[in-house]
């Protein structure tokens, strides 16, 4: 592989975390002592892979200057749009003015605090070569229940080759770019980027990940949450 290859990091930062129910968005709440984003963008910069994040926040965002990274010359601030795609491309579309179409890309969300070292750096040896690239995931274990719009329970759903979707999810910047402005297009407002790349006709591979790299969506995230990063340190 050619050493002018390199990794660089999107994280869309630009949701206000609704099912939060927080005065402010999830991912400047309080976590252990600093801020979720905090925590998140550590695991990134922190990888002598990632050469500079673009971190895409709202155009009304006042909080992230008071961030640890809020200075850090690697993070390139971009504007975010009305849904997670959106953020993306915008991140990409500026990205693809320094970096290469055939770079990879490592899109994480900003309220998933918890990545490992690990699993980042078994992301990234496992995709280096791939020729689509793919994502973290964990295999799900707990039964299923398809409901109708009631509650009832209709059926349960074969959990055999189901996984949760996490992130990062790493592909090329070309091919994500363009199967996410296609996908955008169509109407088509995928909530992570391995959905693009799937309705681009790509199969992107599924690298297991540890199921402690959970996504801030409710508040008792915040306390499951603390007690990964604990065991950690």
């Amino acid at each position: 592989m050619s050493s002018r290859v390199r990794c660089w990091a999107v994280v869309p930062a630009a949701g206000v975390g609704q099912r939060m129910g927080a005065a402010i968005p999830k991912q400047y709440l309080d976590l252990a002592g600093r801020r979720v984003i905090d925590h998140s963008l550590e695991r990134l910069l922190s990888h002598p892979r990632i050469e500079g994040v673009y971190l895409a926040l709202s155009p009304e965002d006042e909080l992230w200057r008071g961030c640890d990274f809020a200075d850090d010359p690697r993070i390139v601030r971009v504007e975010g749009g009305e849904e997670r795609c959106h953020s993306v491309l915008n991140a990409l579309a500026a990205l693809r003015q320094q970096a290469t179409d055939d770079d990879w890309v490592l899109v994480h969300d900003a309220a998933r605090p918890c990545l490992s070292r690990g699993d980042l750096e078994h992301l990234i040896d496992t995709l280096l070569e791939h020729p689509v690239g793919g994502l973290l995931g964990v295999p799900v274990r707990d039964t299923l229940k398809a409901v109708d719009s009631d509650g009832g329970v209709v059926h349960t759903v074969p959990r055999e080759g189901l996984w949760h979707a996490l992130t990062p999810q790493m592909f090329r910047l070309g091919p994500l770019y363009q199967a996410l402005a296609s996908a955008i297009t169509k109407d088509a407002l995928v909530t992570d980027d391995a959905s693009a790349m799937e309705l681009a006709g790509h199969r992107p591979l599924m690298v297991e990940g540890d199921a402690s790299n959970i996504k801030i969506t409710r508040p008792e995230d915040l306390q499951l949450a603390a007690d990964y990063l604990s065991r950690c340190e």
